[in-house]
């Protein structure tokens, strides 16, 4: 292998045994490749991601330096890489003839790779659909005042309400392909359908939100999603909620604690750093369109 270049392979084990080390050393930053990987590893996946898969490793002096994967729905998730870096990736992947449906990874990268990626093919302008801070937890802290209730993990009792309300999240959110599979009944395809449940609850037992944590993988749990129908907001159930999954996190003994917030909506912001989440990088997705050639 030439120095700065890219093994690709559609062999998952193959792709572990050269890049699981690295996605482990920065477990925060990396959550979403390690959970998705984890997932298609397990067979968690759909047939289609299964067969979509692809993955590639970027070496530099015998080092692992970037990863990108080859994710459901077509796109690729990209960790970091210089602008250089990105352009070269955009060319042997064009060369070839993989044309991924968009790109996502932090920022800088996730634009570098789109602008090089238009030159390369060039295609329409990338649209920007997906933006997004990351916070990692800190030191946590209970909100004050807290509401009244208690939390409750979620049993096989509770799944209509689960899958109601992380459907009207997605709702909220525009998660498409989510919505789709919920109502095609594919629950467990969906990215819900590994996560762990909990409600915050009432004192007597009604609940009023709810958010989820992943399996920890690296030592990172990823809270995701966190919902509160829309009449019982502005109350501190989703505060009281978010931090009872997060100490149930630690005390599982996740060193990373992560969750992805809408920068567009400053009172969750706000609400996560007043406890105790600290931001860490911002991430972005973007589409590509085509004319005559079709995407992967």
């Amino acid at each position: 292998m030439l120095p700065d270049d890219w093994h690709l392979t559609e062999d998952i084990d193959d792709f572990l045994a050269r890049a699981g080390a690295f996605l482990r050393s920065r477990p925060a930053l990396h959550n979403t490749p390690l959970t998705d990987i984890e997932k298609l590893r397990a067979g968690g996946a759909d047939a289609q991601d299964a067969e979509a898969a692809l993955f590639g490793v970027l070496e530099s002096g015998g080092e692992v330096c970037a990863v990108f994967y080859r994710r459901q729905g077509g796109h690729l998730w990209i960790t970091s890489l210089s602008t250089g870096q990105a352009g070269a990736l955009a060319a042997r992947l064009a060369a070839l003839g993989h044309f991924p449906s968009g790109v996502l990874g932090d920022h800088d990268t996730a634009a570098a790779f789109a602008d090089a990626w238009q030159q390369r093919t060039g295609g329409t302008t990338p649209d920007p659909f997906w933006r997004t801070h990351l916070y990692r937890l800190g030191t946590l802290a209970t909100p004050r005042p807290s509401p009244e209730g208690q939390g409750r993990h979620a049993g096989p009792q509770d799944r209509e309400v689960v899958v109601r309300w992380c459907r009207a999240f997605c709702v909220a959110v525009g998660e498409q392909r989510s919505i789709d599979l919920i109502d095609a009944g594919a629950w467990s395809d969906s990215r819900f359908g590994d996560r762990h449940f909990t409600f915050w609850e009432t004192p007597d037992g009604t609940p009023v939100s709810m958010a989820a944590a992943t399996s920890m993988v690296g030592g990172m749990i990823r809270v995701d999603p966190v919902y509160t129908p829309a009449h019982l907001r502005g109350r501190g159930y989703a505060g009281a909620v978010t931090v009872e999954v997060s100490r149930a996190a630690l005390a599982a003994g996740a060193t990373d604690v992560v969750l992805f917030t809408d920068p567009a909506n400053p009172t969750s912001n706000a609400l996560y750093q007043r406890i105790g989440y600290v931001h860490l990088a911002d991430f972005t997705g973007y589409r590509f369109a085509y004319g005559t050639p079709e995407a992967d």
